[in-house]
């Protein structure tokens, strides 16, 4: 399985490089992982959409949201062909390899409020680095990007594109971190989550990619004991 993401994915906050997410989905799983994620860079470049056209696979997921919003780094005009251009790359390589697109987790400092994010010293004094959404709401009428606009483009963009690509499929990320979730296992800089929450995030991940009904059912059976 190859996974290119941001941080959390590359295991900001996770107790060890096993722990992370990606690394639990895989294991319960029975894959083997790839893992692109690399911190604060999951910004749709072309480069990583080459990278995954070229890598031998069976299976690939893209998380796509949380950087482009805490970068600031695109409007909703860019964002929706750059979304297409990355899978039309992927799909030179991988042209019927199931292919999940997975949504931001739960993140209440983005979810209508843009970037770019900025470091919050309020708590440095007692050793806690946080962040804050340095954006205005009212921006997203300008096509600033917020967690719930990304949500939206990318739930519209695979239904359009799975009439002719049935192994494209779509995750929505609160699936795997919700609001609830934010209530019992809260992210402690409020943008990356916990070792606990890692764990939630990579049982929830492989019970819905690789478990019955799944995108990745029927390459790899999930060990449910």
């Amino acid at each position: 399985m190859v996974a290119p993401r941001s941080s959390i994915s590359h295991g900001s906050d996770a107790a060890s490089p096993t722990a992370t997410w990606p690394a639990l989905a895989a294991s319960h799983g029975g894959a083997e992982l790839v893992n692109l994620g690399l911190g604060g860079s999951a910004l749709l470049d072309a480069f990583t959409a080459r990278t995954l056209r070229d890598t031998p696979a069976d299976l690939i997921s893209i998380k796509i949201g949380i950087n482009l919003v805490n970068t600031d780094l695109m409007r909703l005009r860019a964002f929706t062909p750059a979304v297409h251009g990355f899978l039309d790359t992927i799909r030179e390589g991988h042209p019927t390899l199931p292919l999940l697109v997975v949504s931001p987790i739960h993140c209440p400092i983005h979810e209508d409020t843009p970037g770019p994010s900025a470091p919050d010293f309020g708590d440095l004094s007692a050793g806690k680095l946080r962040f804050r959404a340095t954006g205005d709401p009212a921006e997203r009428a300008a096509g600033k990007l917020t967690l719930n606009v990304i949500r939206a483009e990318l739930s519209r963009i695979v239904k359009q594109r799975a009439a002719d690509d049935p192994d494209l499929h779509y995750l929505d990320g609160r699936d795997l971190y919700g609001e609830a979730d934010f209530a019992e296992l809260p992210l402690p800089d409020q943008l990356h989550p916990d070792a606990a929450a890692h764990h939630r995030i990579g049982e929830r991940f492989a019970k819905l990619a690789f478990g019955a009904g799944g995108p990745f059912t029927a390459r790899h059976a999930w060990d449910a004991r």
